[in-house]
């Protein structure tokens, strides 16, 4: 999505907001350096959004700042995820509480993702269990050793996952 810069205000906004901006002017497409002259914008380049260089940050787009070669470009800042705040019920909640309630979240689903990989590799064995077939003593460990993927230490974050027999 293309982005501008206003130049008397420095506010960034789309090509769509510009336009909503200026409802009485027929404005082209695509637009050029004239128009952007006319409108008193400069575009803004984008620019690949960082990693965030910490557990609990995160990065959000910053104003618009020129780069070595003059040109605008979108800035990014880097975040703490979490602050102190009072609720409405004047329940005052701690970043390490936060913190707590985001890893459970986050183990959660991995967790759920784990046990789905764990289901579609049993699933992908289900065929060796049919009554005309005899399962072998290794398929029927490996089927157990899967099942039991969820009870290892370290799950969901550490799995050793069984190797399936031939």
């Amino acid at each position: 999505m293309s982005q501008y810069r206003i130049r008397s205000t420095g506010e960034v906004k789309t090509q769509g907001e510009i336009r909503r901006m200026h409802p009485n002017v027929s404005l082209p497409k695509v637009w050029n350096e004239s128009v952007e002259e006319a409108l008193e914008i400069d575009v803004v380049l984008a620019t690949p959004e960082p990693e965030p260089s910490a557990d609990y940050k995160i990065v959000v787009q910053g104003d618009a700042e020129q780069d070595a070669d003059g040109n605008w470009v979108r800035a990014w800042v880097e975040q703490d995820m979490f602050q102190e705040y009072t609720d409405d019920e004047g329940v005052t909640h701690s970043v390490a509480d936060q913190k707590a309630a985001y890893d459970a979240q986050k183990n959660e689903s991995l967790a759920a993702s784990e046990r789905t990989k764990r289901d579609n590799l049993l699933s992908a064995t289900d065929h060796y269990g049919l009554a005309d077939m005899t399962m072998s003593t290794e398929m029927t460990a490996y089927r157990q050793a899967l099942r039991d993927v969820p009870q290892q230490a370290g799950f969901p974050s550490t799995i050793t996952w069984p190797t399936k027999p031939e």
